[in-house]
Order: C-alpha cells, then structure tokens, then sequence
C-alpha cells in the first residue's frame, strides 16, 4: 500500500484499532528537536521510533488507513502556544481521535463525539501553555491525506514541507468569541501539574 515495505505494513496491521495506534504512539520517543526541524514521513517515524505531535499524527493516519479509514488530521491553532494535530476517525456516526503530545490531556479520544467541533472542544480545558493560559482558539475541518499521495506522504524520505504549509493555509473555525477569550480563567493548578506528568523537556 502506497509504497510501504512489508516491514512496515506487518507492523501496522498489528495496529488494528485506535487503542492499540495510540499505545504505539504514546511508546514513541518524544521528538525534541528544535520546532521546524524535522517533518517526517510514516515511515520515518517507524524506522527512527521518534515523533512530534505532526509526525505522530501521520503515522496514526497512515495506521488508520491500513484498516480502512480515510487518512485524516485535524489542525488545532492556538495563541501563544504550539499548535497540535490530530489524526481522526468515525466509529459507529461519532469522532474520536488519536495524537501525540508532551502533554498528557491532548491525547487519546473515544469516538463518542457527534461532531468535529464537539471532539475539538474536548481538548479545551487541557490545552494550555506554561503561563497556565488556556491557548486554543481554532479548529480546522478534517484534510484527508490522500490528496498528498503524489508526494508520498507515508513514506518520503524528505521533511513534508509542504504538507506541513497546507495545513497553516486551510479554513479555521473559531471556538471562542473575544468576550470570551478575554474573560477566561487560568488554569486550575492540579490539572496543569497533571498534565505534565511524563513530559520530556527540551
């Protein structure tokens, strides 16, 4: 399938439901390069077995798509912060989603969510920055990836620039209005610190 070795499908057939992409996700070292370093394919993740948010996003897709799914990311935009990507997928008419992140809140999501917004929202009270700001503001729709099969997504051995550059340039939906995002509360100080456990620092 759109190139992959049989390495490497024999290792994502073994990923045969989110649950079991996500531990293999969570098992990944956490890529610490400077933001705009590395871009890595699928296949590159596996082979290096490191991955940032982005990367770990591709690689639950590429997962995803082995088993049938539509290849999917969301992209979450935030202010004074990192944004986050999420690989998606619908089970049984609901969302749920499968990321890597430093932070233990920006994970794993069931598919019990009616709609993107409502998956998007609940990640909101978990994704803040280390001022302890609540920092997510919009939401993109799902991109599927296999309108990037011509640069091969899955297993380039170049950073996916340019992939990376779409996402910036697609329509984003805002979550907050400005009343709002002014009058927000910091965050609570148990769930930052809960947040951070198993962080790894640059």
């Amino acid at each position: 399938m759109n190139g992959l070795t049989t390495k490497e499908m024999s290792i994502l057939r073994r990923l045969n439901t989110p649950e079991k992409i996500q531990r293999y996700i969570d098992g990944l070292a956490y890529n610490k390069e400077k933001k705009g370093e590395t871009c890595r394919s699928p296949r590159r993740v596996l082979r290096d077995k490191t991955g940032h948010c982005f990367e770990g996003a591709l690689l639950a897709a590429a997962a995803l798509r082995v088993h049938g799914y539509p290849p999917l990311v969301v992209d979450l935009e935030a202010v004074r912060d990192d944004d986050h990507i999420l690989a998606v997928f619908k089970q049984r008419g609901h969302w749920g989603a499968i990321a890597k992140s430093n932070y233990s809140g920006l994970r794993f999501r069931e598919p019990v969510y009616r709609t993107v917004r409502e998956l998007v929202m609940s990640y909101f009270e978990h994704y803040y920055n280390l001022e302890g700001e609540k920092t997510l503001r919009r939401y993109s729709f799902p991109l599927n990836l296999s309108r990037f099969d011509k640069i091969g997504w899955m297993t380039a051995e170049e950073d996916l620039w340019s992939l990376n550059q779409f996402l910036l340039t697609l329509p984003h939906y805002s979550i907050l209005s400005p009343p709002m995002a002014r009058h927000l509360c910091r965050i609570d100080p148990r769930l930052y610190e809960a947040g951070k456990v198993g962080m790894v620092h640059e």
